[in-house]
């Protein structure tokens, strides 16, 4: 089987081809705001060094956040364009069970700074089990006792991502329609929010 992976939700993009159960590609750098410029770059060079075409996917795993608002959506304009045109089946993935997955911990506390003290978190075991469900919190509010997980400073670990664990948890799932891939924001837009305050 032959998988693409893609994550764009936080500063730093994630690219991945999956072989029959090995990684023939990985890229993972920071790119910050040039994310959409990157994507597509990235994403040729994977094709192009593994050799093999888009038609040849069987599944498209993506990142549907919580993170970057505009790094979610450039991420899953991709996934989605590629998953409806080619008709190959989408998965939609936490970026904090990505963020947790190579930890080999048993109560991983995935953070992503989403500013003005507040954080997206989610809690993961070593399996992968959302053992604290992903929410929109203030960094102090997190009672959870764990290691936290970061690539925002927070005072957190590092983390050292596992594209291939966090595939295999999900490889039996059958996907969903491209159409139906929609981004996992945890809280409202700034704009939504202005709105809400003036109602």
């Amino acid at each position: 089987m032959k998988y693409l992976f893609v994550d764009s939700a936080t500063a730093n993009l994630v690219v991945a081809i999956i072989i029959d159960n090995e990684v023939k590609y990985f890229f993972n750098e920071e790119t910050g705001k040039d994310m959409s410029a990157m994507i597509m770059p990235v994403i040729n060079e994977a094709f192009s060094l593994t050799g093999i075409k888009p038609k040849d996917i069987d599944k498209i795993f993506a990142v549907n956040g919580p993170g970057s608002f505009t790094g979610i959506r450039v991420g899953l304009t991709f996934a989605k364009t590629m998953a409806w045109s080619l008709k190959i089946p989408v998965v939609p993935i936490s970026s904090l069970e990505l963020i947790a997955s190579g930890t080999p911990s048993d109560n991983n506390i995935a953070l992503i700074d989403a500013r003005r003290g507040y954080v997206y978190a989610g809690g993961y075991d070593k399996d992968l089990n959302n053992i604290y469900p992903d929410k929109h919190i203030l960094l102090a509010d997190i009672k959870e006792k764990g290691s936290f997980i970061s690539y925002d400073p927070l005072n957190a670990i590092k983390p050292e991502i596992d594209v291939l664990k966090v595939v295999k948890k999900h490889e039996s799932e059958k996907g969903i329609n491209p159409h139906k891939l929609n981004p996992k924001y945890l809280k409202m837009t700034e704009a939504e929010e202005k709105l809400k305050n003036n109602d």
